[in-house]
């Protein structure tokens, strides 16, 4: 874990650091490089390790049954997002974060069978919620602006802790249960007001 966090810090400059620290009990070098081949590799693959953990503690669905109604599924699929993004353990929102702002297209394949089947979920809750005849960009605006509404505040929050000024980042949210309700309760009433 603690390598793991290390990476993420560091991105692909971190293959150096596995050269200093593969000692003792943890995997050597050589081990490393045989396994992954390449840094191209154990990025990607560092990064799926990541996400999957985070996937285990928090999975998609919040919990909540398939068979539940859409509005409680779309609150699991809330609780999934933020779970994830707020968890001190969980380095993938790192990785991720690092990759959007200087991308490398490391990710692109990785991020396309993890995370868009991910955001197709939610497109279909939302078309669920929309009703039958509503068009998919209508789904698709909808869900993009709830994933917007879990990740910006966050990225928020981790740019203040990196050194960022208080007054620079203002969607400070401390309680993490009480934005959940309301990015539910905001989401719900958007998607009824353009369902109309």
């Amino acid at each position: 874990m603690r390598r793991q966090a290390r990476f993420s810090q560091r991105r692909i400059t971190a293959w150096p650091l596995l050269r200093k620290s593969a000692n003792g009990p943890e995997p050597t070098f050589a081990a490393v490089n045989y396994h992954f081949s390449d840094k191209e590799t154990l990025y990607r693959e560092a990064w799926r390790y990541a996400f999957r953990t985070s996937m285990h503690v928090h999975p998609a669905n919040g919990g909540i049954s398939v068979e539940a109604p859409p509005e409680e599924r779309l609150r699991g699929m809330i609780v999934g997002i933020l779970g994830r993004i707020t968890d001190e353990s969980n380095k993938g929102f790192s990785i991720v974060l690092r990759e959007l702002v200087n991308p490398t297209g490391l990710l692109d394949e990785v991020l396309e069978t993890e995370l868009l089947p991910l955001h197709r979920s939610i497109e279909t809750i939302v078309r669920e919620l929309l009703g039958p005849g509503s068009p998919p960009r209508q789904a698709r605006f909808c869900a993009i602006s709830i994933v917007n509404q879990c990740v910006l505040p966050m990225l928020a929050r981790n740019l203040r802790k990196s050194g960022g000024e208080e007054e620079a980042f203002p969607g400070k949210i401390d309680d993490i249960e009480a934005y959940v309700a309301h990015v539910v309760q905001f989401s719900l009433g958007g998607i009824r007001a353009v369902s109309g």
